[in-house]
């Protein structure tokens, strides 16, 4: 561990939940300079909007290595943060209508057990047993992983956020970053709404906002930021509880429990991106028409609220995660498309190595910032 008066004068830009563990997690290794800026409030953007969602079913190994060792954490929240963040394992259920997205799952499915992932590969008959309120009838199957679930997004960043207050990180929210300055191809410091931060490390946490974070460094990195609308019911225990998080794949949409409500939300491709988060009426008539195909119950069900949010969207649907050549001192980890609460733990853990121990035993080339010299824009994401 790094003597405390030795450790680098780190800025963390970004005050989701990436941010907040990459505080906690230098703090907790021996930092002491470690300032977090934040432009509006902690939480209040991507993560705090978010669904919540954590899962281990991913078909590429480094995105379950993350998950698991995010799970891990959020399984002992209470214990290392004393917060509850609710985090129910209520299962993810993926659906195919496809044979396409059949095979894909029959493939990730594979490679999840070599990862020791608890996963069910289920047909439309055993899917109707276990949630008869499902309409399967132009489904192929689909896979259940019992040990995902879903969490409070919000309450587990600030758990981090104030453990890291609590080890001696300054956390600054309403102060917005201007510029960064480098020189000699190395990080210097921090231009922001309230004067200049002398820093040799600069971490980019900042979410959709990462692109323009990067660009003050003189990077065009390619993430860009796509509106998603989250849509709550009021009141419905026609659904029997607990509630797995239901993702349609071929449509995009999901719905899970929120007691005592139900959420869901549905992917817009044609959706050109932008910064805009309003809530779009007319594409809530099209959430709801899928959300009464799959589950038709759900007709019965009022609409309570919706709000907008974003994703930070990469080519592949992965992130960025690392030092980035050329800058020496400026770290990024951005571009997780929907899944930086779900694997915000152990990224923040990861960076905090490479900060104060110029490395990580965690295989980091599947998320290098280079490995889009060979990929095109709309290729397709294997996640």
């Amino acid at each position: 561990m790094p003597s405390r008066d030795k450790t680098p004068e780190i800025v963390i830009i970004g005050g989701g939940i990436i941010g907040a563990s990459t505080a906690y997690y230098l703090a907790k290794k021996g930092a002491s300079n470690v300032i977090l800026l934040e432009r509006d409030l902690l939480a209040q953007a991507t993560t705090g909007l978010s669904v919540g969602g954590i899962r281990q079913q991913f078909s590429h190994p480094a995105n379950i290595r993350l998950s698991q060792q995010s799970v891990r954490v959020f399984e002992n929240f209470k214990q290392e943060f004393g917060v509850d963040i609710y985090f129910h394992q209520a299962g993810y259920l993926f659906l195919a209508q496809k044979k396409e997205t059949w095979d894909d799952f029959l493939s990730s499915a594979d490679t999840q057990r070599r990862f020791e992932v608890p996963v069910e590969v289920l047909s439309p008959e055993e899917i109707k047993q276990r949630w008869p309120y499902l309409n399967v009838e132009d489904l192929i199957g689909g896979t259940f992983g019992p040990k995902d679930g879903y969490a409070d997004p919000y309450l587990a960043a600030m758990g981090f956020a104030n453990q890291a207050r609590r080890l001696g990180v300054r956390i600054e929210e309403k102060r917005e970053v201007t510029g960064i300055r480098a020189k000699g191809g190395k990080v210097k410091g921090v231009e922001t709404s309230k004067g200049y931060i002398s820093a040799s490390v600069v971490v980019n946490t900042a979410g959709p906002w990462a692109g323009e974070i990067a660009r003050m460094v003189g990077l065009n990195l390619p993430v860009k930021p796509y509106r998603r609308q989250v849509f709550a019911t009021k009141p419905f225990d026609a659904i029997p509880r607990p509630v797995p998080m239901v993702i349609d794949q071929d449509l995009t949409f999901y719905f899970r429990g929120e007691e005592p409500n139900i959420l869901m939300g549905m992917s817009d491709p044609y959706e050109p991106s932008s910064f805009n988060t309003h809530v779009d009426r007319d594409f809530m008539e099209k959430v709801i028409e899928a959300a009464v195909h799959r589950a038709p119950i759900l007709e019965r069900a009022g609409i309570l609220r919706g709000w907008g949010g974003l994703y930070t969207i990469t080519p592949d649907d992965n992130p960025i995660i690392g030092e980035i050549p050329g800058a020496e001192g400026f770290f990024c980890a951005i571009g997780f498309s929907g899944h930086g609460f779900q694997q915000g733990p152990a990224v923040g853990h990861i960076l905090s190595e490479l900060i104060l121990e110029g490395g990580t035993d965690f295989d980091l080339k599947p998320f290098a910032y280079d490995r889009f010299d060979d990929i095109k824009e709309g290729e397709k994401r294997v996640v």
